[in-house]
């Protein structure tokens, strides 16, 4: 089976050696998500398109990786093709017609179709000339309802290029944007909910390698939130490339502005001394750039007025991808990209230390009020920050209770699948003496008071380490019939 992977058009109309840098680094950036995903699998570059050969031999390959390569940044595209070599094009519409009657002929069963050719190289016919002829062979052999050229219920794409016929089966929309590796690395700040992780998505999908930088103002279940949604994002959009994962204590720099800010100015001072850590951060990591989830007056601390004050602290260059994108809008992508549920579950934590915000903050008033903190109180949260490499980010969460691991569970026991749905649809969990019950583990929470203190629930994920996780948290909180359901343990 072959994939032929069509550029982002952005790629093609760039210089030459510009435009060859940018295939090579797409075609490295699939062989590496491939690799992860699938085990080994053939990826060859050219100018104007990557093609990816996948096995026949392995049942529903080809559409896990067609649903991986709709995620990698850079493609525009993705076709999935039967490649043929016709000795003599001019001569050989007979084969022509023949072989998309084989490849296609089941797919106009009971449809409208038209056919659609492209071609490239020199011919003795015309591509409207091919297509009567290919679509008169599968009116003839086919039971379709007819052809429809202006409505047709089903698109017949064949494109020839010189002696090579490809019919194309089936055809995805790629994400776009430039391949990760291409563009500068950013520091994203993350809170986990809707704005900032949309935000992250569309540097990603820009091409920029996209680091986190979470400012701790909840706690520890605050912090495996962000690093859940930090980890779902990096391994869907982002994982030919790793990246770092910072975590900054920032409960005694919250509590200091408690103390010593005025309330009507503290969301915009909080933001200063985020933007403060944010850039000592970057500079650590040779990073020149960060990203805020900020949109145009969504709270008070978003208006122009508000960020130009904000701003003004760093000389760092601060992206902000959804500035002019109203809150549906960004509500819909974090649903769009698989992020809403995490969003809806996470608290959020900056606004509880705001009380009749200011909307228009004076430069002046704000160093009069940070003239009354303590800055050692920010630079000793820096010294505490943690640096963790994205995919090591679970491994790091500190549990508060030990749990059973059961290899067999016992017949009265319930499974809780706590996977992400996109997992569970992949690798369902098939269980014949036990009663299954999915809730993905961010709804864990919102969730555990519905369950019988009188029966016993073992989470199950795929490594087990979310599932330690989350039933660790839960029997520190009182909820002793909570196990984990680890096979291979």
């Amino acid at each position: 089976m072959k994939f032929v992977i069509k550029l982002f058009p952005e790629i093609t109309i760039k210089s030459k050696p510009v435009r060859k840098r940018l295939v090579r680094q797409l075609r490295q950036n699939i062989s590496e998500v491939l690799k992860k995903e699938h085990g080994k699998i053939a990826v060859q570059g050219f100018w104007d398109k990557i093609e990816v050969y996948v096995s026949d031999e392995i049942p529903d390959l080809g559409q896990k990786v067609a649903k991986t390569l709709q995620r990698i940044p850079g493609i525009a595209n993705i076709l999935r093709v039967q490649n043929y070599t016709i000795d003599n094009m001019n001569d050989g519409f007979d084969e022509i017609s023949e072989l998309t009657n084989r490849v296609m002929l089941h797919q106009v069963k009971g449809k409208t179709f038209v056919v659609r050719i492209k071609r490239a190289g020199i011919h003795t016919f015309t591509s409207s000339e091919l297509e009567r002829y290919v679509g008169g062979g599968l009116l003839q052999h086919g039971e379709s309802l007819g052809v429809d050229l202006h409505n047709p219920d089903i698109t017949i794409r064949l494109e020839i290029r010189d002696s090579e016929l490809y019919i194309i089966e089936e055809r995805f929309t790629g994400l776009g944007g430039f391949p990760i590796g291409t563009q500068d690395d950013v520091l994203s700040l993350m809170s986990g909910g809707f704005d900032s992780t949309v935000a992250s998505y569309l540097t990603m999908k820009r091409g920029l390698k996209t680091h986190f930088c979470f400012f701790n103002l909840g706690g520890a279940a605050h912090e495996i939130g962000v690093k859940q949604v930090s980890l779902y994002l990096w391994e869907k959009y982002g994982a030919s490339h790793r990246v770092k994962f910072v975590s900054v204590p920032f409960e005694e720099v919250t509590a200091e502005i408690l103390k010593t800010v005025h309330h009507s100015q503290m969301g915009v001072v909080l933001k200063r001394m985020m933007l403060r850590a944010a850039t000592e951060v970057a500079d650590s990591l040779q990073i020149q750039a960060l990203v805020m989830g900020d949109s145009v007056a969504q709270v008070s601390s978003q208006t122009l007025t508000n960020m130009c004050v904000i701003d003004s602290v760093v000389e760092t260059l601060v992206l902000r991808p959804l500035i002019t994108m109203d809150k549906q809008d960004i509500i819909r992508l974090s649903a769009k990209i698989g992020t809403e549920d995490f969003a809806k579950n996470m608290p959020e934590y900056c606004g509880v230390i705001s009380d009749k915000p200011t909307t228009c903050a004076k430069k002046e008033r704000i160093l009069e009020e940070e003239a009354n903190f303590d800055f050692s109180i920010l630079e000793k949260a820096l010294y505490d920050r943690r640096t963790i490499k994205i995919d090591q980010v679970m491994e790091t969460v500190q549990t508060i209770a030990d749990v059973e691991l059961v290899a067999v569970p016992k017949v009265d026991d319930i499974i809780i699948d706590i996977r992400h749905p996109d997992e569970r649809e992949k690798s369902p969990l098939m269980l014949t003496n036990n009663k299954i019950q999915t809730i993905a583990f961010y709804e864990l929470m919102s969730n555990v008071d519905k369950l019988d203190l009188e029966q016993t629930y073992l989470l199950y994920c795929e490594k087990g380490t979310m599932s330690q996780l989350h039933a660790s948290h839960l029997k520190g909180m009182g909820y002793d019939h909570i196990a984990v359901y680890s096979p291979n343990s």
